[in-house]
């Protein structure tokens, strides 16, 4: 059995999500912490083989499959839902060096599985620059939202909007779709089916691949001037 197929998610992890749901106590974890650890090493495994084809076409920080999976345990401090647990897989992988920005997303949930990428909160200076750049020339992003794979891919892209102009900026101004965006994000959802079949680990690679365009371009824009100059500190 090579990597790629014992990196097939199995259906017992999408089971386990659904038994965890309806049992979603410390008391039902803790006396199944066994069932949890065979389904997070499954998890785990196809991590670390997404991580390695996300190698083969980008330059990645996260070290490991492992480091780049999510804790189970919610934080319900500040939430009026105090279940203990997530019922979803989840994990990330964070571009390396200051000049690569964005980031890759996965979530692994029954009937609701998806992929993202992009830029989820963005900073204040970030998305200053964002739409500095878009207002000036909105004609580059526009040509890769527009094109046939991120079309077949991604549908549109994604991500909060503003229902006014944003400050400094006129509701009149050509790009103010693009404008109003909070945030940037690409997302593909996949059916039950779609995860649990062979093909999906490459299916989710070419997904990450298919948002390089995206990436690429708003890496120029948040790393370098108005003439093209590279940003003070960044290397």
């Amino acid at each position: 059995m090579d990597s790629k197929t014992s990196a097939q998610i199995p259906a017992s992890s999408l089971n386990y999500l659904k038994i965890l749901k309806e049992n979603n106590n410390r008391e039902w974890f803790n006396e199944n912490k066994e069932l949890y650890l065979k389904e997070y090493t499954g998890i785990e495994n196809f991590a670390e083989a997404l991580l390695q084809e996300l190698r083969n076409h980008d330059v990645i920080e996260t070290v490991s499959g492992k480091k780049g999976l999510h804790r189970i345990y919610r934080d319900t401090r500040f939430s009026k839902d105090k279940t203990p647990y997530k019922t979803n897989w989840s994990g990330g992988f964070k571009r390396a060096t200051a000049l690569r920005r964005g980031g890759y997303y996965f979530d692994i949930e029954p009937g609701n599985s998806f992929i993202a990428g992009g830029f989820w909160a963005p900073n204040t200076e970030d998305i200053k620059r964002i739409r500095e750049d878009i207002s000036f020339d909105p004609e580059p992003l526009r040509k890769i939202i527009n094109s046939k794979t991120f079309i077949k891919t991604f549908g549109s892209l994604q991500g909060e909007q503003l229902k006014k102009a944003p400050k400094g900026f006129e509701v009149t101004d050509e790009a103010i779709d693009l404008l109003r965006y909070k945030q940037f994000l690409l997302i593909r959802k996949f059916t039950d089916a779609e995860v649990l079949s062979p093909s999906f680990l490459k299916e989710v690679d070419q997904t990450f691949k298919n948002m390089r365009p995206f990436l690429d371009y708003m890496s120029e824009v948040l790393t370098t001037d108005g003439n093209g100059e590279r940003l003070p500190g960044l290397y």
